[in-house]
């Protein structure tokens, strides 16, 4: 083990906006922060970088803050999914946001919907007319990704498992073995990779997890993952502190449990 932990990306919004609660959650494990590009105003995520940065140097800690890009998306009753009549994957709205970001300094931009890796190289060549190129992290969410897994790594700075909309894709039963394939895919590619969505979910509700949330992060650290998520538990949650404290002391006791253990940190690039 080479003393670094798999990381705690949390997603921050009106339930940890402000500077006080960012800072605990900073001492509770938080080690990389996500902005949601699907809701929100400009106003409010310049509000939530400006705070993040402040907490972060007031804590002696480097934080990066990956910026989350919509895509082509609808929104349903249920929740969203993806717009299958899209003919692209960047929409208008994505490339103002991405414009918003980089002039904000973000440090990651995840991508959301890439189907292929050429949906990551026109993302960077976009980027190139902004005047800066960000590293960015593929959200793997379609079952074309998955037929294009191989090459989707090759270019992407990272990958994410977002099982939410995968899950709308593939049979559910086969998203705890989709997760262990591309994680070790990323592992041999020595890319960083984030497992994502309803990870702690019960505890936008509830002060402790269920039995099977505790089971699915450390299934998540055993297979590999060099870093896992929180969405709308600490976004808009009632407990985001105690949702990093939970999602730390499961990483801490899970890692006890494997052997040679290499992490490949989203703060690589800043060290």
């Amino acid at each position: 083990m080479k003393g670094i932990k798999a990381q705690i990306v949390a997603t921050i919004g009106p339930a940890t906006k402000d500077k006080e609660i960012i800072k605990e959650m900073i001492m509770h494990g938080m080690d990389v922060v996500r902005l949601n590009f699907s809701w929100g105003t400009y106003e409010e995520h310049a509000g939530y970088i400006k705070n993040v940065r402040e907490s972060a140097n007031e804590s002696g800690k480097r934080i990066p803050i990956i910026q989350d890009l919509s895509g082509p998306r609808v929104q349903e009753k249920s929740g969203h999914e993806f717009n299958k009549g899209a003919v692209e994957v960047i929409t208008e709205k994505d490339l103002a946001d991405l414009k918003f970001g980089i002039e904000q300094g973000v440090d990651y931009i995840a991508m959301s919907f890439v189907g292929e890796a050429n949906d990551i190289v026109k993302l960077r060549e976009k980027m190139q007319g902004f005047g800066k190129v960000i590293p960015i992290i593929s959200k793997i969410e379609r079952k074309v990704a998955l037929d294009n897994i191989d090459e989707i790594i090759k270019v992407s700075d990272a990958v994410m498992v977002a099982r939410g909309d995968l899950g709308n894709e593939v049979p559910l039963e086969q998203i705890p073995f989709i997760e262990k394939d591309i994680i070790a895919k990323c592992k041999i590619a020595e890319k960083p990779v984030i497992v994502a969505t309803q990870m702690m979910l019960s505890m936008t509700e509830n002060v402790l997890p269920t039995r099977a949330e505790v089971t699915d992060v450390a299934y998540a650290i055993i297979s590999g993952a060099d870093a896992i998520m929180l969405s709308e538990e600490s976004a808009s949650g009632k407990y985001p502190l105690e949702a990093v404290e939970m999602m730390e002391k499961g990483i801490i006791e899970a890692e006890k449990h494997v052997q040679n253990l290499e992490i490949n940190a989203l703060k690589k690039f800043y060290y």
